[in-house]
């Protein structure tokens, strides 16, 4: 129901108490509240269509007024084979081709948008295309204002909308009788002021939908009731409010404070499996047959929530639930939404491959990193997926073993940090890349291996440099400064050279600049190797040693040595590192080198000889793309059976991860 006014101080009035109805406004706020959202819809399970009303109260965060709306309308990348995420090519063979056969094509149309003062805009809206000028993408709407919203005012606005559901796409849709609802309906993009993150002027920042990436939203409130057939089971962002049964459908009503969005999931067939974790209700929904696999989820996610909460910050919703695709929902596993995501069980593979256990914790440390702290997932993709995958790795590496958190099978052990260096030193081009390149600019491939991958390398790389204290202080201060914010790339910057400023002075230099320089805007690789390793044996001086008429002709050995190593940067980065040399009666030796010069040389005179070098020799480099050549031995030792076997594993692990949806 639409209310309409008479004078612009009922209308502030009006937005006054909605803002306090909808918890806009309050003390207890945890973020902005920018943008806020009722939606109320009905799935129509038979034409697999979304009806819904939505209310959408916005406040404009800059000093100056605003004229226009920019919505994100996700649905429409799969409209049709011309839109922008389709022509990126993202979607298997197999979907593609049943979409067209079928038409099992996918849109939403927003039928009215009606002001406070009860004008429609929806007419004079038009599709916009700020990446590509695709005019075929419809992923993108804009909204002209008939009254502008003043500078820090509020508006509501009063939408109808309609989508036809797609039939399982990358992250949403249905098969047979599964829904998983993810950037599903009309959602702002951000206005961002001058001097927000990159913003030199005020603007809207909606990009359109690309296959890479994900999103990126203010924060706000959202009450949401879906109504569904009466034997289906719901899920969804934050707290189930109410259910109520009218007739053949069921209304669940969901509720969620100080987030960027809002997902949900429906099914017949699922089964709630429900424990604690200090206060926070987790919720697992699976279908019958994956139910065993729920341990292994509560399980990994309770070692996420322990570690996140004693490392970074505390978890501040009431809920979290972990959804379990079917075979046939595959395509939708591994998402991250506020208190709501999604893994793979890969209930057939061996409890020594930890797909399920890694996959709901890197999606568990996103509600820190992208949610809580929102970062831009489009722009800045490695400030979510690289630094939840450098996290993932050191939650699971307590939970599971160092060396055994990826794949402890048949005896072949394998860590989060190898698997992370084998996707990343054995892609086609690991330099194809900075990691500060937007997702939808890697055209020609790396996404996953550069924003993912080698981030967390080089975060565990900036970590061992600057040791792991400062390190954990570097990332809660980051987090305690950030949280319910939108930093960029510089703003963790920032955070880094204030702390090491503290606690190192200038040992690394005036700041960390050359770090990020070569590790997030370059593309050079980190290869230090041993060289060479030599012991001359010392003898005694020959010649004219004294003057000029008496020469010293007999050569006397002895028992003493010139030994020096020898070693090499083979690649562009340039790091500190220590060189740990072992003499032969087990005396050990450390020597720093700032590793800027393309070889240096270690001497050493002494009546022992050198057995053994080794470059990094406490493995803080991570980034180092080779690690055989980091060491050296006189009488080298020859292993390396089980480096061989684990890259097969390796392999194995990401192929079945790569697995489509099953019909």
């Amino acid at each position: 129901m639409f209310i309409y006014f008479t004078n612009m101080r009922s209308i502030q009035i009006a937005c006054i108490l909605l803002m306090v109805h909808y918890g806009v406004i309050g003390q207890d706020a945890l973020s902005p509240r920018i943008a806020n959202y009722t939606i109320d819809m009905n799935l129509d399970v038979e034409n697999k269509q979304v009806n819904a009303k939505q209310t959408v109260i916005w406040i404009n965060p800059s000093d100056a007024p605003v004229s226009e709306l920019q919505f994100h309308l996700y649905y429409n990348a799969f409209k049709n084979s011309e839109s922008t995420f389709m022509q990126e090519g993202s979607i298997n063979g197999g979907m593609s081709s049943n979409s067209t056969e079928n038409c099992d094509w996918g849109w939403i149309q927003v039928l009215s948008i009606v002001d406070s003062a009860g004008v429609e805009l929806v007419g004079a809206g038009e599709y916009i295309q700020p990446e590509d000028n695709n005019s075929k993408d419809q992923t993108v709407l804009r909204i002209p204002l008939d009254t502008p919203v003043a500078a820090g005012a509020s508006a509501t606005f009063n939408l109808e909308w309609q989508s036809q559901i797609p039939k399982i796409m990358p992250r949403t849709g249905y098969n047979k009788d599964y829904y998983f609802m993810v950037q599903w309906f009309p959602k702002l993009g951000v206005y961002e002021p001058a001097g927000m993150r990159y913003a030199e002027e005020d603007q809207w920042n909606c990009h359109q939908y690309h296959a890479s990436g994900e999103y990126y939203a203010n924060f706000g409130n959202y009450d949401v009731s879906i109504s569904v057939p009466n034997d289906f089971v719901v899920g969804a962002s934050g707290q189930l409010a109410s259910k109520k049964v009218a007739g053949d459908l069921t209304t669940w009503r969901y509720t969620i404070d100080d987030v960027i969005d809002f997902g949900w999931t429906a099914s017949p067939q699922f089964q709630e499996i429900h424990e604690q974790w200090q206060g926070v209700d987790i919720k697992m929904l699976c279908y019958p047959d994956h139910v065993h696999c729920a341990p292994r989820y509560f399980g990994a996610v309770k070692a996420a929530f322990a570690y996140m909460d004693e490392h970074i910050g505390k978890y501040p919703y009431k809920t979290l639930t972990i959804v379990d695709p079917p075979i046939h929902g595959l395509f939708t596993g591994g998402m991250e939404y506020p208190t709501f995501i999604s893994s793979v069980s890969f209930c057939f593979l061996p409890t020594g491959i930890r797909t399920p256990e890694t996959l709901v914790v890197h999606e568990f440390v996103h509600q820190y990193f992208m949610q809580m702290v929102a970062t831009h997932e489009v722009e800045e993709p490695w400030m979510d997926e690289g630094f939840t995958t450098y996290f993932e790795g050191k939650i699971l590496d307590g939970y599971l073993g160092e060396h055994q958190s990826t794949i402890n099978w048949l005896g072949v052990q394998v860590g989060n940090a190898d698997f992370n260096r084998a996707e990343f030193f054995h892609s086609s081009n690991p330099q194809i890349a900075p990691s500060s390149t937007k997702s939808y600019e890697y055209t020609e491939g790396g996404y996953g291996e550069i924003a993912y991958n080698k981030t967390a390398l080089w975060l565990t790389t900036l970590e061992g440099i600057v040791g792991t204290r400062t390190m954990n202080e570097i990332m809660k201060t980051y987090f305690d400064t950030w949280k319910f914010k939108h930093p960029c790339g510089q703003d963790f910057i920032d955070i880094v050279n204030q702390i090491v400023s503290k606690n190192h002075g200038t040992e690394f230099g005036p700041d960390m600049n050359w770090f990020f320089d070569q590790a997030l805007y370059g593309t050079d690789l980190c290869d230090y190797a041993i060289a060479s390793i030599s012991n001359d044996e010392l003898k005694s001086p020959t010649g004219y040693l004294k003057d000029f008429e008496n020469c010293t002709t007999e050569e006397t050995t002895l028992a003493a040595y010139y030994s020096k190593v020898v070693v090499h940067r083979l690649e562009g980065m340039q790091l500190p590192l220590e060189v740990e040399i072992t003499f032969e009666n087990g005396e050990k030796k450390i020597r720093e080198w700032d590793g800027r010069e393309r070889a240096i040389t270690f001497e050493f005179r002494g009546d022992q000889k050198i057995v053994k070098a080794i470059v990094d020799p406490q493995g803080k480099l991570t980034i180092d793309k080779n690690w055989i050549n980091n060491s050296y031995s006189i009488n080298p030792n020859k292993t390396g059976v089980q480096y061989y076997f684990s890259k097969i594993f390796l392999a194995a692990q990401r192929a079945l991860e790569s697995l489509m949806v099953l019909i």
